[in-house]
């Protein structure tokens, strides 16, 4: 509706300054001229809105005007309080800040949206983390945190997966990131993208080197960038089983992210997996007889040498090892 988007014009204008027409049009998906005939509404309706034209122009409020409406609609309201990312709030210690953010936004909000909101925030919870999460160390990302916003490059002491000495790296950051219920540093290092895993920071350090960002690059571009290289990541080893119908729903929970295709057949199913390596298809091995794996014959033969140490090592009369055993 023109009204809404004639309040998101004034509202884009309080918040950034001047914003060029096509930004405007773009961001509201309309015509810049539909833009201009907005603009010339505003200024009509005693709103001190220009346009400068020109290269470097653009559309502005005269310097000092605010306007405190908020203009929300129910479902915006809603939307406020549906709070989908309570656990993020907590890691960084905003959770006293949302509190009281919420209720300054309630306190403006029209009487008639009240209710409403408030119903939504005691109905709707969003909790990001996944069931039974592995344990790992608690990310300290008040440090963190604050240090991404210096716009100075960092100095990060890091510790890869399977490694416990730590490296150094100074990379440029663009932000954190909370991918089920685990936080990174998303930051380009030698101008390339990389992925931190915070819990595996060591120290971060600030340093008096100003952030070498890429140009009209933003933390999401870079996050998508990334998050297609993991998700997208050719596998070195496709595996075909079978799985009992009666364990399906669990081996899909644990292992669906690695599959190749929707599981076939009927009892047992057959499903493909695509792997890093043989060694992965060990986890295999919790299923116990209900998961038989068909190829490749090298899967096999790994999966069969770990299930004879195994059956060696509890085959005795005694733990190995353990004094006063009987």
């Amino acid at each position: 509706m023109k009204s809404d988007r004639l309040l998101s014009i004034l509202l884009l204008l309080q918040t950034r300054g001047r914003v060029p027409a096509a930004e405007l049009a773009r961001r509201l998906e309309v015509s810049v001229r539909t833009v201009y005939r907005d603009v010339e509404s505003l200024s009509a309706s005693g709103v001190p809105v220009y346009a400068e034209r020109g290269r470097h122009g653009g559309i502005a409020l005269l310097p000092g005007f605010r306007t405190d409406v908020t203009g929300l609609t129910a479902d915006e309201a809603r939307a406020l309080f549906v709070v989908a990312a309570q656990g993020t709030h907590t890691a960084l210690g905003l959770d006293g800040a949302l509190g009281s953010a919420l209720r300054k936004v309630m306190a403006a909000l029209p009487a008639p949206h009240r209710p409403v909101a408030e119903a939504t925030s005691r109905r709707i919870l969003v909790d990001p983390v996944r069931w039974m999460p592995a344990p790992a160390p608690a990310a300290d990302l008040g440090e963190l945190h604050a240090a991404v916003f210096t716009d100075r490059r960092l100095r990060l002491r890091y510790r890869h997966s399977g490694t416990t000495d730590p490296r150094t790296y100074t990379v440029d950051p663009y932000g954190l990131v909370a991918k089920a219920g685990t936080w990174y540093l998303v930051a380009d290092r030698r101008g390339r993208p990389q992925l931190f895993r915070a819990d595996r920071i060591a120290v971060v350090t600030v340093t008096g080197q100003e952030v070498r960002r890429r140009a009209g690059v933003e933390l999401a571009d870079v996050w998508d960038v990334l998050r297609r290289e993991v998700e997208q990541r050719p596998a070195d080893v496709l595996v075909t089983a079978t799985v009992r119908r009666s364990r399906l729903d669990m081996f899909l929970r644990l292992l669906g992210a690695q599959l190749a295709g929707p599981p076939t057949g009927g009892d047992p199913a057959t499903v493909r997996l695509a792997l890093p390596e043989i060694r992965a298809a060990r986890a295999l091995l919790s299923f116990g007889p209900d998961v038989e794996v068909l190829s490749p014959r090298e899967v096999r033969e790994d999966l069969a040498g770990v299930a004879e140490r195994t059956a060696r090592l509890y085959g005795g009369d005694g733990a190995s090892g353990a004094s006063g055993a009987h």
